[in-house]
């Protein structure tokens, strides 16, 4: 048995030394190869070699196609001037959205196409360009010219990345380069608030060059389209009347540096505030007259009516300054809210008047002198003679009474309140007529 079990083991050892030589045997060197799969792996390098890079690959054309073959003739630093004259950038913005209009903060936000064009001699156009122009990688730009403008005006800039990056590079058989990306701007927009809700703002969207100044790069608009707006742009509150461009180059202690702007004029809807601000104040105004037509007497409900038209006076006024910013000058709307508000308070007035003059009626009255008793007579003919008798016998009217004191404060008080019937609808018509006539030219 233990012969039979040494003769098994040495076959099995036999076995397995034959399958390593063969696993590790190399057919094309003949010799034993630690690692035979280092033969595949370097027939794979040879053959990696030989493809082309992977910009090749996307493309078929690979940035040392353009730039120079010289790379010392190359600066990527310094603009492509020609004879000393500074480098034109040409501009063209496609403005697709307006919206998030913040007058608390005094921003906006706008969806544009940013489109840059130059002219770079210094580059080479591609062997087999035969189209007008080349699509090119934009992560070329890292090692071209271009120019460093940014938005001066602007909070916040997003790229636009879905479902791609949005942005693209053309070079043209001129030599030519055209850079457009879509962007989304959040910009301040300082506003002036003098003449709020008539007002018209101006809001700009203003591009500068960071590094260049006017000697090495001027900015300059597309001569042939060089702004166009969605007709389409709607507003809540605001409508966008008019939109220019125009040159917004600055003088700084460093030079002249180039500058471009967007201008676009923004018109207050004067419906929302027609409906939500002037009418409800009138109509609290009015409401306060009401106590004119209460009689004299009734004063919890009178002082209640003017106290309550007063409150809810000042809560609309504090709710037409909710999306405003605290500013230090006199607004539109806040004259209009004051004149009310005087209104309202003048009314409260005029019934302290009024019980000032009604006075002390209400007390009770002083006792009158005792009459002396009639005296009692036999007949008609014993009737002692007086001037009531006469009258009576005559046949003439009895005289009433003179009012007393309380009655003719009484009548005062009415009459006051008869005149602030007419007197206060009368002036405040006047004045809001006047108010409408000063601001008719920007409505």
């Amino acid at each position: 048995m233990d012969h039979i079990n040494i003769s098994q083991v040495r076959n099995s050892t036999n076995l397995i030394f034959m399958f390593l030589f063969l696993l590790l045997y190399d057919p094309i060197d003949g010799e034993i190869s630690l690692c035979p799969l280092d033969y595949y792996h370097e027939q794979f390098a040879e053959k990696k070699a030989d493809l082309p890079p992977s910009d090749e690959i996307a493309t078929g054309l690979n940035i040392r196609d353009i730039l120079p073959e010289d790379p010392a003739k190359y600066d990527k630093m310094r603009p492509p001037k020609v004879d000393g004259n500074p480098t034109k950038v040409y501009f063209h913005v496609t403005v697709m959205g307006l919206d998030s209009i913040d007058e608390g903060s005094m921003t906006y936000a706008a969806d544009i196409f940013f489109a840059q064009t130059w002219k770079d001699h210094r580059l080479r156009l591609p062997e087999n360009m035969t189209s007008e122009y080349r699509l090119l990688e934009v992560d070329w730009l890292k090692n071209m010219w271009r120019p460093d403008s940014f938005f001066k005006n602007a909070k916040s800039v997003t790229f636009q990345t879905m479902t791609i990056p949005n942005h693209y590079m053309w070079l043209y058989k001129d030599k030519t380069i055209l850079y457009m990306v879509k962007l989304t701007l959040r910009l301040s927009c300082a506003m002036n608030f003098m003449i709020y809700p008539h007002d018209t703002q101006e809001c700009k969207l203003q591009m500068e060059s960071l590094s260049h100044t006017t000697e090495d790069m001027v900015f300059q608009w597309d001569p042939d389209v060089p702004l166009v707006v969605d007709e389409n742009i709607e507003l809540p509150q605001l409508a966008l009347i008019k939109n220019h461009t125009a040159d917004c180059t600055q003088v700084y202690s460093t030079g002249n540096f180039t500058c471009l702007e967007v201008v676009f004029q923004l018109k207050r809807r004067l419906g929302y505030y027609l409906f939500h601000t002037y009418i409800p104040t009138c109509l609290i105004v009015i409401m306060s007259w009401v106590s004119f037509w209460i009689k004299p007497e009734a004063a919890p409900a009178r002082v209640t009516l003017g106290v309550t038209s007063l409150l809810t006076l000042s809560t609309q006024h504090a709710k037409s300054q909710a999306a405003l910013p605290p500013v230090s000058y006199l607004k539109a709307v806040d004259a209009f809210m004051s004149v009310c508000t005087i209104f309202v308070f003048m009314a409260l007035m005029e019934y302290c008047l009024v019980n000032i003059v009604l006075g002390d009626s209400d007390l009770p009255k002083p006792p009158q002198p005792p009459q002396p008793p009639p005296k009692k007579v036999d007949n008609i003919f014993n009737m002692p003679s007086s001037k009531e008798n006469s009258l009576l016998l005559s046949g003439t009217p009895k005289t009433p009474p003179p009012p007393n004191a309380a009655q003719k404060a009484r009548n005062r008080a009415i009459n006051i309140d008869r005149f602030s019937r007419w007197g206060f609808p009368l002036l405040f018509a006047g004045l809001n007529g006047t108010y409408w006539i000063i601001f008719a030219e920007y409505i």
